[in-house]
């Protein structure tokens, strides 16, 4: 199920973000970048729309997704 980001508030978005980073130890290239500065980079994905807050009923997680990596809405039987 996806989680509009607008129905967040700025704090709990902020700490999903922080929770991201730091449970991928995400590579943002050859250029080091530091924690606030890969925050504020998820953040602006998820503002731009590139990626997605994905909540699993399953798992009781909320997870970032890429948005090119979801399902079509044709696929959900899939």
């Amino acid at each position: 199920m996806l989680i509009p980001i607008d129905e967040l508030s700025a704090e709990t978005l902020h700490s999903i973000a922080e929770s991201f980073v730091l449970r991928e130890g995400t590579d943002y290239g050859e250029v080091e970048a530091s924690f606030d500065e890969k925050v504020a980079q998820v953040l602006a994905q998820l503002k731009a729309g590139d990626v997605v807050l994905v909540y699993s009923e399953l798992h009781e997680t909320v997870d970032i997704r890429s948005k090119d990596a979801l399902p079509l809405p044709d696929d959900e039987d899939a």
